[in-house]
């Protein structure tokens, strides 16, 4: 079996390994850390990824990716407070439980329900990826760009609260990709002039600054408010411990749960937080006591917490068949993939098959060690951030973006690049312009633009072959009735939203 090669391959290699398991680590602390993502934690990390090998590499991050979704159950149960924004429907009853003593009961509750949502999610992906790439390896230039434009119509009407703004975010990441020298022609475009600008902007210094420094910006706001968070210092009594008799009937709650984050995650740009309150809510409604949800239940924790972590493994699924990442955290491997030259899409699985599932194999054990790690250390995680003043904890994280910005190419340009789009990005959050959009867009656009050119050049038809040709007009109806159906979606809410309520 090829996973079996994916182990042998992994454990041949003990820097990935040892990787592994520093990631498992990193991840839930970083998770834990209120506000600061996964994939603000991996933007800054990719630097380190240039002097690893590619396995080491690329499972670092996704190990990463993986436990700092777990992590965030940390913060919103303990502080009440999201550490990621998959975790906001964890709070509504973990926190509850935390006050009540129960702490480490809702904790290891939400340890058991991550780990298993993960390793389904994982199983779908090792036996449904492979399956996949046999059949889109058949697609030739006219079905690619179909694919890309159906991912930007997908993802920019489907990350963000309103789809104009999330196809505005996307267009202005596919233009940001378009400056520099044009690949066949050599001609200047958008540069203005600037020889810096002739080569295009580079991937890690707009991640940092989009999802790092933005955050940063973010959290110090939120300081200069006077907010601040409260831990739940310890369990108290009995109550603490979670016993065999309080997951047993839990169990087809995690199953479901984990089969709604496993069919999001395949679908690019909803991602964990929509798997989390889709789970939250069809379980709360199935569920025979779903009034006393948000009161502190163990199954308004198992739910959101198996379909956010469920969702990891499937949202590789269109990045390694496709080409086409469907998260963030999907969007920065391709980023990596692509710096240690490994070409993305079906050909993968032969160029690169040891590869593959030996990340493949990473992801598993380090569900594995996440686990353990959350199960023991979870609430002591929780009280030590806690007791480190926020003054220390992000005034080091920008000195680390810092480092990370200039040390890709030792240029202070790619530092300038970072702290402007680490204002951009502050300014799309608040003005609620998804920056995943952005940046996928970004990741996307240069070889939406080679599979157009190459179209184009073998096509006597012109742009009509993408209507002619079944399978690339199958793939635009798809982006375009995405796109539709999401603003008559969003039409029909902000209708309702103008009705008074009359229980208000």
């Amino acid at each position: 079996m090829d996973i079996l090669n994916g182990f042998a391959t992994l454990f041949a290699n003990p820097t990935a390994l040892g990787f592994v398991a520093l990631a498992a680590f990193i991840g839930v602390v970083i998770g834990a850390l209120p506000g600061l993502t996964a994939a603000a934690a991996i933007a800054m990390l990719v630097p380190l990824t240039f002097y690893l090998d590619p396995l080491a590499a690329l499972a670092f991050l996704y190990v990463i990716g993986k436990s700092g979704r777990y992590g965030g159950s940390v913060s919103a149960i303990l502080f009440n407070t999201p550490g990621t924004t998959a975790s906001v429907a964890t709070m509504a009853d973990g926190h509850p439980l935390a006050k009540r003593g129960q702490s480490v009961r809702a904790l290891r509750m939400a340890t058991i329900a991550s780990v298993s949502g993960d390793l389904i999610g994982d199983i779908i992906l090792i036996l449904g990826a492979a399956l996949i790439a046999s059949q889109t390896a058949k697609f030739g230039p006219p079905e690619y760009f179909a694919v890309y434009m159906m991912a930007f119509l997908v993802i920019g009407s489907v990350v963000g609260k309103s789809v104009l703004k999330g196809l505005i975010a996307t267009t202005l990441g596919i233009a940001v990709a378009l400056v520099g020298l044009d690949p066949i022609t050599g001609q200047a475009r958008w540069t203005f002039g600037m020889l810096e600008l002739e080569n295009g902007f580079t991937l890690v210094p707009l991640l940092i600054g989009v999802f790092v420094i933005s955050e940063l910006m973010i959290q110090a706001e939120t300081r200069l408010t006077g907010q601040k968070t409260r831990v739940i210092d310890q369990a108290t009594g009995d109550g603490g411990r979670l016993r065999w008799a309080d997951v047993r009937p839990l169990w087809g709650v995690i199953t479901r749960s984990s089969l709604y984050g496993a069919v999001i995650g395949v679908m690019p740009g909803l991602g964990s937080s929509v798997a989390a309150f889709v789970a939250y809510g069809e379980e709360k409604r199935r569920a025979k006591d779903g009034d006393e949800w948000g009161t502190g239940k163990l199954a308004g924790v198992a739910a959101p917490e198996a379909a956010n972590n469920a969702v990891s493994g499937p949202s590789m699924i269109p990045l390694l068949t496709l080409g086409v990442p469907g998260t963030t955290v999907a969007a920065i491997l391709m980023g990596v993939f692509l710096i240690h030259g490994i070409p993305i899409g079906p050909t993968l699985f032969v160029a690169a098959n040891d590869l593959i599932y030996g990340l493949f194999a990473a992801g598993l054990i380090g569900i594995i060690l996440y686990g353990l790690i959350g199960w023991f250390f979870g609430p002591a995680i929780g009280r030590v951030i806690a007791r480190v003043p926020a003054s220390l904890i992000y005034p080091t994280i920008f000195m680390v973006t810092l480092i990370a910005a200039y040390t890709g190419r030792l240029s202070f340009w790619d530092v300038q690049v970072m702290l402007g789009a680490g204002v951009l990005g502050y300014a799309m959050r608040k003005l609620e312009f998804p920056p995943a959009a952005f940046i996928i867009a970004f990741i996307l656009a240069p070889g939406a633009e080679e599979a157009l050119r190459q179209s184009l050049l073998l096509s006597r038809n012109g742009w009509a072959m993408f209507v002619t040709e079944p399978i690339a007009a199958g793939f635009l109806a798809i982006g375009l009735g995405v796109a539709v159906w999401r603003g008559w979606r969003a039409t029909v809410a902000g209708q309702k939203t103008q009705i008074p309520n009359p229980d208000s």
